[in-house]
């Protein structure tokens, strides 16, 4: 059996947004953990997947949060979603709630636990607002390449490779599903990705390398309009650091993915069937890194100190999080309680 891992939430300039809805379209039954512990869900989500993994192909949610922490599971040949109540959720069909505080203890809100809180809130907005700052800083770096653009031979390249991959196959009689999603986020930890878990087991994986403004998400958005004409379900993931702009996409039917490989995801080919589009090579003006070096540089260097500070404000709230995760008792026997419960749903 297999396992994917990606997010479904992630902290963006545009806040902390929730791409669950297009990744649980269809599940019959969808349990949402209530409990004011992270760490009590997260929990019961690893003793969920430890059950699943031997027996099925499973999707783990990982958490913003950080690295200590799950969002939930999905096992669709069961269809069947387990999700905390953390994640911003609008009222779901099929949903179920289940509520761990009879079993695990609610914790009394006192005035620090609700300090905590409100610091942990505080922070996390104030993250927020320095990666929206940094998006900023970051439009004129795309403004300098924008104008050294060929954007005629960014359409023949990508037009080349949806020929490619689409070359021979037949258009479907159904309508494509997308999921949305994210490979990484900005986190406590960090700048986060799990793309090599993603492209680990496809065939035809293309590294997209340019620079900011170069069009490696309109060239993938070309991609994925082709193949949604065709009728292929496809994953669609997002940049976390601009969510209107696409780092991946990936069509497990043709075997095939495509996604943004520079900073601060930046990989390169280990295998055969992997190959590199290099935008900045082919479509824009030979000298330009060079022309402009030292307003690129500053402009760099400017965005950066803003993501870096968004990640500082992330490390700060999780150490509020974790003073009050502190209050929470909970031992194997009452994850095993919960667990028999949740089985019983």
């Amino acid at each position: 059996m297999s396992n994917q891992s990606y997010y479904v939430s992630g902290n963006t300039s545009k806040g902390l947004l929730n791409y669950l809805p297009t990744n649980i379209k269809n599940i019959n039954r969808i349990i949402v953990l209530k409990h004011s512990s992270e760490m009590v869900k997260t929990r019961l989500i690893k003793r969920a997947i430890n059950h699943y993994d031997t027996t099925d192909d499973i999707e783990i949610l990982k958490s913003p949060l950080g690295k200590n922490y799950l969002d939930g599971i999905i096992i669709r040949a069961k269809s069947v979603a387990i999700i905390t109540d953390r994640i911003p959720l609008k009222p779901l069909s099929n949903s179920m709630e289940l509520d761990l505080n009879p079993i695990i203890g609610r914790v009394q809100e006192t005035d620090d636990y609700l300090k905590n809180k409100n610091k942990f809130d505080s922070f996390v907005t104030k993250a927020h607002q320095n990666f929206a700052t940094g998006l900023q800083v970051h439009d004129d770096l795309e403004a300098i390449y924008i104008k050294e653009m060929n954007f005629k031979r960014a359409d023949e390249m990508a037009d080349n490779l949806i020929q490619e991959v689409l070359q021979n196959k037949q258009i479907k009689n159904e309508q494509a599903h997308v999921y949305h999603r994210f490979f990484g986020t900005n986190t406590a930890d960090g700048v986060v990705n799990e793309v090599p878990d993603l492209i680990e087991n496809i065939k035809h994986v293309y590294y997209i390398k340019g620079r900011a403004g170069t069009g490696k998400s309109t060239f993938m958005k070309k991609i994925v309009k082709a193949c949604v004409a065709y009728g292929f379900d496809m994953e669609l993931y997002h940049c976390s650091f601009d969510p209107n702009s696409l780092d991946m996409v990936l069509v497990r039917e043709l075997d095939f993915c495509i996604f943004d490989s520079t900073d601060p995801h930046e990989f390169f080919p280990t295998r055969d069937g992997e190959t590199i589009i290099d935008l900045y090579k082919e479509t824009v003006t030979p000298g330009t890194d060079e022309r402009f070096a030292n307003q690129i540089n500053s402009i760099n260097s400017h965005y950066k100190s803003y993501m870096k500070k968004g990640i500082q404000d992330l490390s700060e709230a999780v150490k509020y999080l974790e003073k009050n995760e502190k209050a929470f008792s909970c031992n194997d026997k009452d994850i095993e309680m919960a667990y028999a419960l949740l089985m019983k749903i």
